[in-house]
């Protein structure tokens, strides 16, 4: 937010610098992030001269040049000017700009140049209203009235100043000072606090009169839980034209661009008392009656820039007796404003509900003055002042009587917050006892009343335009910022509570146990948004988009739902690496996802239906180790994914048998797996599908796998793990070729292997497949290890050869499984 320097000064009475009140408003919470000095006019009119044309004749090599003498006023000879300017004559008196001077004439500045013009020297130009930046006109020189003083600096004629411009940082807690006002009333606690001189003065409005006690709009408030005071009174006979300079420069100097008196004075008041208004045309006003109240969902609204929005059923209306006229707090309608024949306006100054303004402006994608205070809380006790003060200005600026009472609609008073101060908090929070008196001054300066006084606590009447302060705790703030945090002293002693472990539950510990186990094995842990993107559900049977948890006032269509799945954030995440030529990849992130039931839905509950889980996923592509001499580089493949995923199972505590898997028909894998603990589903992994891959521009195969980590937690509590000393007996190794039909799995051979020996065998694993030549049609050959081993004995031949046997019977029984 833009602070005029000399703006400020109207309200405040001061004697710091610039530079200094910068300093004074960081240390009390309005951060000041820069002090810029600027003009009215840019370049400040330097080098430019009230100058008289003493003679004016034709260039004798132009039919549109001319050649002239203009006497400056500084004693010496007179200036040969040649100028091209239609409109020049001798007698007039101009504006001149003298070699050297720079006129800003665009965006770059131009240096005047003594040159010749087809043959004749020029030492000098006379100026336009748009070379020196006090208009637009390029029609001809300035001509100025015959009384201008000939060698007056143009600085000077036209009385242009210079300006400080404080670039004030509002957080959305400080609404109260986001105008000119508001931050010379908390300069002004600062100055009280700091025992300097000061005096702070609000513009009067005690000669506030009307003029016709019948007539004016009427007002009707529909709807007063969003709208709980709505204030507005009638000018007739006014006359739209320009701004006064003084209004103009204040405004330019912020950077706001004047439009016509009404408007720039409803601008003014909006950066002087930060209470926004709205002046309409009563030409428009269809009734002479203005109704606050909402619209059917769907209508159609003429905004002021001309586009057609459609309004929601709680967006708040500005209307007459036929249809809408503004959108209450956020933005006027196309017939709504002040144009130059506008002769009779209304004024509006109201409180709207912040919360109204909010969704409205975040519905319609609408950022403006108007909604960014009113969203933040303005004054309910305001709307009468700032009222009085527009109308005086407007009858001072643009004529105009003011016709009937002003109608006040405030069915419900909103009184000021009470808060009881215990002095013995104040101190234990700022760690410094501050002397009551000292409390109770600072506490008067920010308006803030004692309504009750003991020798434990204050009772305190929060002024309504300090609408974040409602606790204790903040007034605790307010004094200590006006106090100076840097006049509370360090202490001497330390206090300090050791702990040799910081107490963790159990789920906190057992996710950073497996943290640490995949970054150990090379993952990165990677964190993403829990928005996403609304067109990641679309068409999905696997994460439906009518479960997806959608937010009522996005952002924006990037962050539209709660995500549902961390498939896509760790896509994102891929390709953004990959963009960057970071090609081998292994991600994990612990991150909640976000669901809505329809079947769970109940009315009267609007939290039904509703559910949160944290999950776990895993991201692996590219190769799985760098280039290297003494290993060839391998891609990283969906084995490996499945390897990661019994390793963080086995560390939980669940053993082969408890875990198993199978085939998935989810349309996120081109080919995937579900993970079952006890045979309960805990998730899924498999080869990310290339429908997916491509939304994302990936060119890779990507393994991706999700596990519901709450489940998980659940299951492990069914788990536990027992040490066992490693055995003094040698275990055994027997292979066999295996050939089975192509249908067989050898998740399956593994289970009937298993179901054959319980006791004696320890691990199988499969170190070859093999398919085509010398086979039979239909089948394959697995060839298979199996481990044997016994806790009390060493194993013997025969036993061995029981064992085997036993097993491939089994195989073959079961599964058609005949040795090669």
């Amino acid at each position: 937010m833009n602070i005029s320097y000399n703006w400020l000064k109207d309200y405040l009475q001061f004697d710091l610098s610039p530079q200094e009140t910068a300093a004074a408003l960081t240390s009390i919470g309005l951060e000041t992030g820069s002090v810029e000095e600027i003009q009215t006019v840019k370049g400040g009119l330097e080098g430019l001269v009230i100058g008289e044309v003493l003679t004016c004749t034709h260039h004798p090599n132009s039919d549109h040049l001319h050649l002239t003498t203009v006497n400056i006023g500084n004693g010496e000879e007179p200036l040969k000017i040649v100028c091209g300017a239609p409109n020049v004559a001798a007698g007039q008196k101009v504006v001149v700009a003298t070699v050297g001077t720079k006129i800003y004439f665009g965006d770059e500045p131009v240096t005047i140049k003594r040159s010749k013009i087809r043959g004749e020297e020029s030492f000098g130009m006379i100026c336009a209203e748009d070379e020196i930046g006090i208009g637009t006109s390029h029609e001809g020189i300035i001509v100025l009235p015959d009384d201008a003083e000939v060698g007056m600096l143009a600085k000077d004629y036209y009385n242009v100043k210079s300006d400080f411009v404080l670039e004030v940082d509002i957080t959305p807690n400080r609404i109260d000072a986001a105008s000119h006002y508001g931050v010379a009333r908390d300069l002004a606690a600062y100055l009280k606090q700091s025992g300097k001189p000061f005096s702070l003065i609000k513009p009067s409005v005690d000669g506030f009169k009307t003029d016709k006690s019948e007539g004016g709009i009427d007002v009707v408030v529909e709807n007063s839980a969003a709208c709980p005071r709505y204030s507005g009174l009638t000018v007739r006979g006014v006359t739209v034209k320009e701004s006064p300079d003084w209004l103009k420069n204040k405004l330019l100097v912020i950077g706001l661009r004047p439009i016509n008196n009404i408007v720039d004075i409803t601008n003014f008041i909006l950066h002087e008392t930060g209470h926004p208004m709205h002046a309409f045309d009563v030409n428009y006003i269809e009734g002479n009656t203005v109704v606050v109240r909402t619209l059917p969902g769907k209508s159609k609204f003429l905004t002021l820039d001309e586009q057609e929005r459609e309004l929601n059923e709680n967006d708040l209306m500005i209307c007459n007796t036929k249809e809408g006229m503004c959108i209450a707090g956020v933005f006027g309608g196309l017939k709504s404003g002040v144009t130059e024949s506008t002769t009779d306006v209304f004024l509006e100054s109201a409180y709207f509900n912040p919360t109204w303004v909010r969704k409205t402006a975040r519905r319609h994608g609408l950022n403006t003055d108007s909604s960014f205070r009113f969203e933040r809380g303005a004054d309910p006790g305001n709307t009468m002042y700032v009222l009085k003060r527009a109308a005086m200005l407007i009858k001072e600026i643009a004529g105009g009587e003011i016709e009937g009472e002003i109608r006040d609609i405030y069915p419900v008073k909103i009184n000021n917050a009470q808060v009881v101060l215990p002095f013995r908090k104040v101190n234990s929070l700022i760690g410094k006892e501050i002397p009551k008196e000292t409390i109770k001054n600072i506490l008067q300066s920010l308006d803030i009343e004692t309504e009750n006084e003991s020798e434990e606590a204050l009772t305190l009447s929060i002024p309504t335009y300090r609408v974040d302060v409602t606790r204790d705790v903040d007034v605790i703030e307010e004094i200590l910022r006006i106090y100076g945090y840097n006049n509370v002293d360090f202490s001497d002693s330390l206090r300090a509570n050791l702990s040799y472990q910081t107490p963790t539950d159990r789920k906190h510990k057992l996710q950073t146990l497996i943290s640490e186990q995949l970054t150990a094995s090379g993952f990165s842990e990677i964190m993403n948004n829990s928005l996403t993107r609304k067109s990641y559900y679309e068409d999905n049977t696997t994460f439906p988009g009518e479960n997806g948890v959608k937010l009522l006032n996005p952002l924006s269509n990037d962050l539209g739902v709660m995500r549902q799945t961390l498939l896509y954030g760790g896509l994102e995440s891929i390709a953004y690496n990959r963009n960057r030529k970071h090609y081998d990849l292994h991600f994990y992130e612990f991150g909640n996802c976000y669901f809505f039931d329809t079947d769970r839905k109940q009315e009267g509950n609007i939290l039904s239906g509703y559910s949160e889980e944290t999950h776990l996923g895993l991201w692996i592509c590219g190769d799985s180790n760098p280039k290297n001499w003494a290993a060839p580089q391998t891609e990283t493949s969906v084995f490996q994914l499945k390897a990661h995923i019994e390793n963080i199972l086995n560390r939980l505590g669940f053993t082969q048998n408890q875990v198993t898997f199978e085939p998935t028909q989810s349309e996120i894998y081109a080919s995937g797996m579900n993970i079952l603990t006890f045979n309960r589903q805990i998730g899924s992994f498999g080869i990310t599908s290339g429908k997916i891959l491509k939304k994302f521009d990936i060119d890779t195969d990507v393994f991706f796998a999700e596990m519901n980590w709450d489940a998980l937690l659940k299951e492990t509590s069914a788990s536990e793990v027992h040490f066992s000393e490693i055995s003094r007996f040698p275990s055994v190794s027997r292979d066999l070729a295996l050939l089975v039909n192509k249908s067989v799995t050898f998740a399956a051979i593994e289970q009937t292997a298993k179901k054959a020996e319980r006791k004696l065998l320890k691990e199988l694993s499969l170190f070859d497949v093999y398919e085509g030549k010398n086979l039979p049609e239909g089948k394959k050959s697995y060839a298979v290890n199996f481990v044997l081993q016994d806790k009390e004995k060493t194993l013997n031949d025969k036993q061995i050869d029981a064992v085997m046997q036993k097993i491939q019977q089994n195989l073959e029984k079961e599964l058609g499984a005949l040795l090669r």
